[in-house]
C-alpha cells in the first residue's frame, strides 16, 4: 500500500476542524493586530523603530528572556536529571513545586521577588551592602524570568530522560567510555532536541512576560523598561496603532529566532533518527 493506512477515519473533518480553531484562536487575532499596526503609517512606523526608548525596551525584554533561557536549561536539566534518576526525601514535594510558577499569579510571583531582592528585603538587605543590586535592575527582570520560564525545560526534558534506557549508559561504560563521553556523546545527543524545546519554551514565555517583571523591574526609562510595559503605556494613552506595531515588531523578531530554534531541532531530530513519523 502506498499509503499508510488510518485507524480512526475522519481525516479531513479533523483536519478541518483544526485549521478553523487555529484560524479562529491564532491567524485572525494576529491579522488583526499587523492590520492595526497598518494604521500608524510608514512614518509612525519609523518613529518607532528609530526611537531610542523602544529599542531600549526591545533589546532588554529579548536579552533578559535569552539569558533566562540558557540558565534554564542547565539548571532545569540538573533538576530534571535529579528527578528522573534519584529517590530522596521529599522528592514528590520538590516534583509538585516545580509547577508552582504555572499556578503562581505571575503579579505575585513578583511581588513576592522584589520583597525578597529589594535593598530592604530578606535577601537584598545583604546584598546590597555588598554593592549587589538586584531589585529594579535588569538582573532582578532575568531573576524573574528565571523563575517563570524554569517549569518549561524540566516537563519537557522529564520524560525523554525517563525513556533513556539505563543500559546505553551500561553498554557505554563496558566498552570502556567514562562518564564525560558517556554523557556527551550519548545522552546529550538524544536530550538535545528537547532541550531546544523547553529553550524555546522558556524563551517565549519570557519575552512576552509582564506581571512578575514589572514589580521587581522599577520601569526606569532606558534601564529597566520591558517592551510589554511600552505596549500597556500605549494603550493608556489611546494610541492603539502605536501599541499594536510594538506587539508587531515583537512578533516577528520572536517568530525569527522559533524558526531557528525549529530548524535546529528538525536538525538535532533526524541526526539522533528520532524523527517523527
Amino acid at each position: 500500500m502506498s499509503q499508510r493506512s488510518r485507524v480512526l477515519p475522519g481525516f479531513g473533518l479533523s483536519l478541518g476542524f483544526t485549521l478553523a480553531y487555529v484560524s479562529l484562536i491564532v491567524l485572525i487575532p494576529l491579522s488583526a493586530v499587523f492590520i492595526k499596526s497598518l494604521g500608524i503609517g510608514w512614518d509612525g512606523l519609523w518613529e518607532i523603530l528609530t526611537s531610542e526608548r523602544i529599542l531600549k525596551s526591545l533589546q532588554l525584554s529579548f536579552s533578559a528572556a535569552l539569558i533566562a533561557a540558557l540558565v534554564n536549561v542547565i539548571f532545569g536539566l540538573l533538576l530534571a536529571w535529579c528527578l528522573v534518576r534519584y529517590n530522596f526525601p521529599g522528592k514528590r514535594i520538590v516534583d509538585a513545586l516545580v509547577d508552582l510558577p504555572f499556578a503562581l499569579p505571575t503579579a505575585v510571583a513578583g511581588i513576592a521577588l522584589t520583597s525578597l531582592y529589594a535593598p530592604t528585603g530578606w535577601i537584598g538587605q545583604y546584598l546590597s551592602p555588598l554593592g549587589i543590586e538586584v531589585a529594579y535592575t535588569p538582573i532582578g527582570i532575568t531573576l524573574a524570568l528565571i523563575f517563570i520560564g524554569l517549569p518549561f525545560v524540566v516537563r519537557t526534558v522529564q520524560p525523554v530522560l525517563s525513556d533513556i534506557e539505563t543500559e546505553l549508559e551500561e553498554a557505554a561504560s563496558a566498552l570502556g567510555a567514562n562518564r564525560w563521553q558517556t554523557i556527551t556523546k550519548i545522552i546529550l545527543p538524544i536530550l538535545f532536541p528537547a532541550l531546544l524545546t523547553g529553550f524555546a519554551l522558556a524563551f517565549a514565555r519570557g519575552v512576552g512576560e509582564y506581571g512578575s517583571v514589572i514589580f521587581i523591574a522599577g520601569n526606569q526609562p532606558y534601564k529597566t523598561e520591558i517592551a510589554p510595559l511600552m505596549i500597556i503605556s500605549r494603550l493608556e494613552e489611546y494610541d492603539y496603532a502605536g501599541a499594536t506595531t510594538i506587539a508587531v515588531v515583537m512578533l516577528i523578531l520572536s517568530f525569527g529566532i522559533l524558526f531557528l530554534i525549529n530548524l535546529v531541532q528538525a536538525w538535532a531530530s533526524r541526526r539522533t533518527g528520532r524523527v517523527a513519523q
